[in-house]
């Protein structure tokens, strides 16, 4: 069977079709990037460094906070500060776009099980397919730059929040559900002040694992011009360049730390996570 054939055929067809649609979604989102690229260009890096910084120790403790500082000035010490930030860009409209999309398909997976099932091979299909394949529909649709690189990674990202979400909703005592009903409450009720705060750990789980794969992404998504790290990467790979590909991969995992490492903080100072290492 040629799938292959009708998916680009169609990919073809949809480009003509929509193509206004195409070229706003390409005007917003890149407007959106460049104004979250501009904003954190704004500052001069040293007080960037101890923005970070201070970020790192109110959502974590002070040690956090001084090595994300140490880490954060190699980074601005070497010469790829810019391009970290346009990469911390795109990491950052990415995954809150995937993450508006993830959670109320997750609420919605978890309180209708027929929709879970349509859901779940669909995710499947979006977690296992090549990173790279992901690029070439997106080009077609949006030609090369940084819009290609963010709907890309909009869509390889997306499946941990969805799935983390239904799961944490899933896993909320029925008891406790029953007691609300028993006061009357509504089923908005319920799930806006019982099942979505007791989920939230789990919730801030899937949102982590949403950054980290978008940050993963927008690297690839240097190969069609997306920019930031990922750029000077496939630069510094073509030119066989050892020193840039390092610096620039040095630049990913110290950026990669701060934002895993925020993202955790932020999930342990959860009111359910409070009161679960009070408990412990």
């Amino acid at each position: 069977m040629p799938f292959g054939d009708w998916l680009e055929a169609f990919v073809r067809w949809s480009r003509v079709a929509w193509a206004p649609m195409f070229d706003a979604t390409t005007t917003g989102l890149t407007g959106l990037y460049q104004g979250f690229a501009d904003g954190l260009l704004w500052l001069p890096s040293g007080l960037m460094v101890l923005l970070f910084a201070a970020i790192a120790y109110f959502a974590r403790s002070w040690k956090l906070g001084l090595g994300i500082g140490i880490g954060m000035f190699i980074v601005a010490w070497m010469p790829y500060w810019e391009e970290t930030m346009q990469t911390l860009a795109m990491v950052l409209v990415a995954a809150a776009i995937a993450t508006v999309i993830a959670i109320p398909l997750g609420i919605a997976a978890s309180e209708n099980r027929a929709f879970s099932a349509v859901m779940r091979p669909i995710l499947d299909l979006m977690q296992t397919l090549p990173a790279f394949v992901y690029l070439i529909p997106a080009v077609m649709f949006f030609s090369i730059g940084a819009v290609p690189g963010i709907i890309a990674t909009i869509v390889f990202c997306m499946p941990p929040g969805v799935r983390l979400t239904e799961l944490g909703l899933r896993q909320v005592d029925r008891e406790v559900t029953e007691a609300g009903q028993a006061f009357g409450a509504s089923p908005g009720e319920i799930l806006a002040r019982i099942k979505l705060p007791l989920a939230l750990p789990t919730v801030m789980a899937g949102i982590n694992q949403v950054i980290m794969l978008a940050l993963s992404m927008v690297v690839i998504a240097g190969l069609v011009g997306g920019g930031g790290l990922g750029g000077v990467i496939v630069s510094s790979l073509g030119r066989l360049d050892m020193a840039a590909g390092f610096n620039a991969g040095l630049a990913v995992v110290l950026l990669a730390i701060f934002l895993d490492r925020v993202t955790q903080g932020l999930s342990d100072r959860t009111p359910v996570a409070k009161a679960a290492l009070l408990a412990t």
